[in-house]
């Protein structure tokens, strides 16, 4: 495995190794050995797998402390726009985000601690999407920024996604968002 440090301190991108012959491919997708020589010993509680439609977006999401969650993503079958975005107020990068391309075999992970919102686009049909999550889903801590908020700039490369009712409602960036547990 390779780690790739992408633009903001904090999300790591994955390269696995993956081996090829004229039977297919094999590659190992969790060893807790290695990862936590790659991203740190985690303890992760909880894994989700979405079935997203090409132009469907989820997002952005994430929670609060004491249940903020660090998600370790891949793409199982498809293709995502993942973007990340940095919500640790002392951050030099608090409200930046960066965004990566995963595909299906590309034999890539995207590692993202807690204190970031996280969201992705699915690029095509039957886009399956799993991740593994280091605290479990907690509705009273759940909080979702608006996907299209003009001051995080993100350029989605689609018009018009489909978005949940959830999305659709979420809260501005800079409109001072509930960052306590209720």
């Amino acid at each position: 495995m390779t780690i790739e440090a992408l633009d903001i301190e904090g999300p790591l991108l994955l390269h696995l190794r993956s081996f090829a012959d004229e039977r297919g491919s094999f590659m190992e997708t969790w060893n807790q050995q290695v990862m936590d020589g790659g991203i740190g010993v985690q303890r992760f509680v909880q894994d989700n797998e979405s079935i997203s439609h090409a132009g469907v977006l989820r997002g952005l999401h994430f929670q609060l402390e004491p249940m903020a969650q660090g998600k370790l993503v891949r793409t199982v079958n498809g293709s995502v726009l993942d973007v990340c975005v940095d919500i640790r107020r002392r951050s030099p990068s608090f409200g930046k985000h960066v965004k990566v391309l995963l595909k299906a075999g590309d034999g890539r992970l995207l590692w993202i601690p807690p204190g970031f919102a996280h969201g992705f686009l699915a690029l095509e049909d039957h886009t399956t999407f799993h991740y593994k999550c280091t605290a479990n889903y907690d509705p009273a801590r759940e909080r979702t920024i608006l996907w299209n908020d003009l001051d995080l700039g993100i350029d989605w490369g689609h018009p018009d996604p489909l978005v949940s009712d959830k999305d659709r409602k979420g809260s501005l960036f800079n409109s001072g968002w509930d960052r306590t547990a209720p």
